[in-house]
Formats: structure tokens, sequence, C-alpha cells
């Protein structure tokens, strides 16, 4: 089964970003929910909104602040941002609260599957706690079983995105990760 297809029968996939292997399904409740007990995650946590294209995220979540997504996206970026309409509860701990987003420089391949769906979820693939996988050996062989599709582009970096919180008055750094916080930040400020 191809990954689009996958993912529309609801099933979660493995795709290469540009930081790491990601777990990724549909942003539904239902295709969340498998992603969620696959990865064994508590539904507590959140987990990020991936399009390939910064229209693509204003479409499923129009009250996102437009400046900080034209300052960093597309980049190794996660942005945690108001999320006034309480879209996506599933995805930010179960409860209406701000909403974690990326819309990274994706591979070729990848950039393809996202355009074709529109919207995905995305975690990274590996068991919580573990080491980010940066190729699909790297992946748990129980994710990758419990996958109906995968990706193989060889090795990628291996370091998440970095995380952001926008919510507050001043940015807040939530996780260092693939590009320095700090530059960010200053481009925020431009």
């Amino acid at each position: 089964m191809d990954a689009v297809t996958a993912l529309r029968a609801g099933l979660p996939v493995l795709l290469p970003t540009d930081t790491v292997y990601g777990l990724a399904a549909l942003p539904t409740e239902e295709a969340a929910a498998r992603l969620y007990e696959l990865k064994g995650r508590s539904t507590a946590q959140p987990t990020a909104l991936l399009a390939a294209e910064v229209d693509a995220l204003l479409a499923a979540v129009p009250e996102l602040p437009r400046a900080p997504l034209d300052a960093l996206l597309p980049g190794p970026y996660t942005l945690v941002l108001p999320n006034p309409a309480g879209r996506f509860p599933w995805l930010t701990g179960g409860a209406p609260g701000p909403i974690g987003v990326r819309v990274p420089e994706l591979p070729t391949l990848t950039r393809a599957v996202v355009s074709e769906v529109g919207l995905i979820l995305a975690t990274s693939a590996n068991d919580p706690g573990c080491p980010s996988p940066s190729t699909l050996a790297d992946v748990p062989a129980h994710i990758r079983n419990g996958c109906g599709a995968e990706l193989d582009l060889g090795p990628l970096p291996g370091t998440p995105s970095t995380v952001l919180d926008l919510t507050g008055a001043e940015p807040r750094v939530l996780r260092e990760g693939a590009a320095p916080a700090a530059e960010a930040i200053a481009r925020l400020r431009l």
C-alpha cells in the first residue's frame, strides 16, 4: 500500500521529514488515536499538525497568526501558537488550547504525499523518551509493523525540530533542536 492510500484509510505511516523519520496520520480523531496507541503516547501530550505549505495550515486553522508563520516557515521549527477556536482538541492534549504546527522543508517524495492529503499530524517515530530515528532501521519494530506504509529516503540528520512556544508575550524555547532557537527569535523580532 502506498503512503497516500494508507493515510486515506486512516492508517499511520512512516515518512522522512527534514529532520527525523516521523510517524504520521491524517489529523482525524480516529487516526490520531491509532497513532497515539502505536507510539505508546499519552493522549494528554500534544502532537503537531504538519503541512507542505503555510496556506494549508491556514486553511485548517485560519486563526493562526500569519507573521510567525511567514518569518520561520518552511523550516526546522515546530511553532506552538494560539488556537482560539479550539480546533483539533485531540492534538492539543485533549482540551482546547494552543496548537503545534510545522511546515518543514520536506524531501520531494514526502512533500508530494503531504500535498496530496493536505495536512497530517506527525511526531517522531520512536518510543517515548528514546532517541529520534535518523533511519527507518532506527524505528522500533512494533511501530514499523503497525504502519500501513513507509517511505525510506536513507539517513536523515536525526535532530528533531526546534520547538518554540509563541503563545505568550515573549517566545519560549521548549526544545532546542535542528536550528538555533536564538536565530528564530531574532527573525521574529525583525
